[in-house]
C-alpha cells in the first residue's frame, strides 16, 4: 500500500506506506526542492501550531514557513492515517523526512500523536533545522522521550541554519555520525536537551554542504535542497 499527497499551494509532497511485517503506517515527507519551499524556508517567525486535533502549551511555537508547509497536506495526511488505523487497528505510526522534511515529519508526529492518541508515534529526521522554541521542543521531549530520532552526519549544516538567537531550540535525541564511515563506533547518542554542546552544535558550519547530502552513506539531497 502506498499513498502520495501533495499541495499545489507549498510544492510538498510525501507519501504513505505500510508495513505488513514491521505493522507501521510510515509517513514520509520530502526536503525543499523548488523556489516555494525556499520562500516558506525564509519564514523564520514564531507562531502557534494550529493544526486540526492539535492542542500545545501556552507559549509552544514553530517555524512560520514550516507549519504552512505542513498544513498545506495535513488533513490528507489524516485522513489516509485514519483509515488505514481502522483497516489494521494495532498498526503504529512512523514519521520520516530529510532536512525540511524532517521538520515536517516532527510536526506531523506532534499532529498524529494528538489525533490518534491510542496509537503509538515515532519520528525519524535527517538533517533537520530547528523547528520551534524552546517551549515546543519541552513539549516535544516530554511526549516522545526516546520515540523523537534526530539523526546528523559530520559537520551537516542544515541543523545549525536557523540560530538560536531567534528563539529556536533542537527538540529530542540527537544522534551525531561524528565521522565517516558510519558504524557504531561513530554515532554518539547526546544529551537529550536537543542542544549538546559535544555534538553537530560543536561544528562551527552553517548552510547545505556535502555533508548535509548524503546520510548513512546514501545520497539523499542535491545542492538545492533545504
Amino acid at each position: 500500500m502506498r499513498y502520495k499527497f501533495s499541495s499545489p499551494i507549498s510544492d510538498i509532497q510525501g507519501y504513505i506506506a505500510r508495513d505488513e511485517e514491521r505493522k507501521e503506517i510510515v509517513v514520509a515527507l520530502r526536503g525543499s526542492v523548488s523556489m516555494i519551499d525556499f520562500l516558506m524556508d525564509a519564514e523564520v517567525i514564531l507562531v502557534p501550531l494550529i493544526c486540526p486535533g492539535v492542542h500545545l502549551p501556552h507559549g509552544a511555537k514553530v517555524h512560520s514557513g514550516f507549519l504552512l508547509n505542513w498544513d498545506s497536506v495535513a488533513l490528507q495526511v489524516i485522513e489516509i492515517v485514519s483509515l488505514q488505523l481502522k483497516k489494521h487497528p494495532g498498526f503504529s505510526i512512523v514519521t520520516t523526512g530529510h532536512s525540511l522534511g524532517g521538520s515536517l515529519a516532527l510536526l506531523a508526529a506532534v499532529t498524529l500523536q494528538q489525533n490518534f492518541p491510542d496509537s503509538k508515534v515515532r519520528t525519524f529526521s535527517y538533517g533537520s533545522p530547528r523547528t520551534g522554541n524552546d517551549v515546543f521542543a519541552e513539549f516535544v521531549n516530554e511526549n516522545f522521550g526516546p520515540r523523537a530520532h534526530r539523526v546528523v552526519h559530520t559537520s551537516d549544516g542544515v541543523p545549525t541554519i536557523i540560530p538560536r538567537s531567534l528563539g529556536y531550540h533542537h527538540h529530542g535525541i540527537e544522534y551525531w555520525q561524528h565521522s565517516d564511515p558510519p558504524c557504531e563506533d561513530t554515532i554518539f547518542q547526546c544529551s537529550p536537551d536537543g542542544e549538546d554542546p559535544k555534538c553537530s552544535a560543536s561544528v562551527p558550519t552553517r548552510g547545505i554542504n556535502p555533508a548535509h547530502l548524503t546520510y548513512f552513506g546514501i545520497p539523499v539531497s542535491t545542492p538545492f535542497c533545504f
